[in-house]
C-alpha cells in the first residue's frame, strides 16, 4: 500500500540480498474503471546484477488524493520521472525536492495521459498542411477563418 512503499523501497536498496541500486523507470498505469491509478518502479542491482522487481503501488485517481511518498530521497534517478508521472498523470509525490510540470507548460491545466483526457480542439488552430490538424481545424467551426483553411488547402495540393 502506498503508506508502505516508501520502507519496501528502502528494504530492497539496503538489504544485501537484494541491493537495489538502480531505478530504471517510474511510471503510471491508468485503471479509470476502478477509479486508480498504478504508479510502477522498475529496480535493479547493477552490483549484483539482477533485476527487475517491480514495485506497484495504487493510488486514487481523484486530484486530492491521487498522492504517493517520492522515493527520489533513495534514487536520485526517480526524479524526472516522478515528475513526469505527475505531469501527465497527476500524481503527488509527497516529499519529492522538486515536483512541478517537466514536458507540459506551466498553464496547463489536465493530465494527458489519463483515460479520460480530451485534447482541446483549438489547441492546435493555426493551419498546417497535416490532415489530421487540418480536420479538427475545420471541427472547430469560426476559431480558424475559412480563408486560411483555403489557403492552406491550396498549399497542400501544391
Amino acid at each position: 500500500d502506498r503508506e508502505h512503499i516508501f520502507g519496501v523501497g528502502k528494504f530492497f536498496k539496503e538489504d544485501p540480498r537484494f541491493h537495489m541500486d538502480f531505478c530504471s523507470c517510474v511510471t503510471g498505469v491508468d485503471y479509470p474503471k476502478l477509479g486508480v491509478i498504478e504508479v510502477v518502479y522498475h529496480l535493479y542491482s547493477v552490483a549484483q546484477k539482477h533485476g527487475p522487481i517491480v514495485l506497484k503501488v495504487r493510488t486514487p485517481r481523484e486530484l486530492e488524493q491521487c498522492r504517493v511518498p517520492s522515493l527520489t530521497p533513495l534514487w536520485r534517478g526517480c526524479d524526472f520521472q516522478e515528475r513526469e508521472a505527475f505531469d501527465l498523470y497527476g500524481v503527488k509525490f509527497d516529499g519529492h525536492p522538486d515536483l512541478r510540470r517537466i514536458l507540459m507548460w506551466d498553464e496547463f491545466k489536465d493530465y494527458p495521459m489519463r483515460k479520460d483526457y480530451v485534447p482541446p480542439a483549438d489547441y492546435e488552430w493555426e493551419p498546417t498542411p497535416h490532415d489530421e490538424t487540418l480536420e479538427r481545424a475545420r471541427e472547430v467551426a469560426g476559431i480558424v477563418p475559412p480563408s486560411a483553411i483555403e489557403e492552406a488547402d491550396k498549399a497542400k495540393k501544391k
